[in-house]
């Protein structure tokens, strides 16, 4: 064999070699609980929800805003309850056994936020994490972070310090 072509052969190992020495970067990736509203599916940053809890006895408090159903006593802590379709203007519905309250706290503020379902809690790429859309109806498009998919199904990722800012308002 000749040197040319011996040096052309071992040229082309160092590159493969090279190659295959490149390291893989894991991606940034984010928790989300993914839960369900009329059907429709909806996140919070895993980060945000500190609890889920199956639906639990709401005591009515007189003079709250129609978007709280109540109080709930979670073991000696007494937590306002957030009726999320009211607050964004959606249907009410009935509640059934798959109804959860997911407890969530942010910048200081803590509530129970009434959910048809809890889905999944997972941990997705950032990067499929898509800015939201501009024609988003003002009732929600405030509170939404951006989207992604779950199970080839759009998920809105709601944003829950805008949730509680609202409610710190009135």
């Amino acid at each position: 064999m000749d040197k040319n072509k011996s040096d052309r052969i071992l040229d082309e190992a160092k590159k493969r070699q090279a190659q295959e020495e490149t390291v893989q970067v894991e991606e940034k990736k984010v928790k989300l609980v993914v839960f369900t509203l009329l059907g429709n599916y909806y996140a919070f940053y895993g980060e945000d929800a500190r609890e889920i809890l199956p639906v639990l006895k709401v005591y009515f408090v007189p003079g709250s805003p129609d978007y709280i159903l109540g109080i709930i006593n979670v073991r000696g802590d007494i937590q306002s309850v957030l009726d999320l379709k009211n607050f964004m203007q959606l249907p009410a519905s009935k509640t059934r056994d798959e109804n959860r309250i997911v407890i969530a706290q942010k910048n200081d503020l803590k509530s129970g936020i009434l959910v048809d379902s809890v889905e999944d809690v997972l941990d997705v790429p950032e990067s499929s994490i898509k800015k939201a859309i501009s024609t988003l109806d003002d009732s929600i498009g405030y509170y939404v972070v951006g989207e992604t998919t779950y199970k080839e199904n759009n998920v809105t990722l709601l944003d829950v310090g805008k949730l509680f800012e609202k409610i710190a308002e009135n």
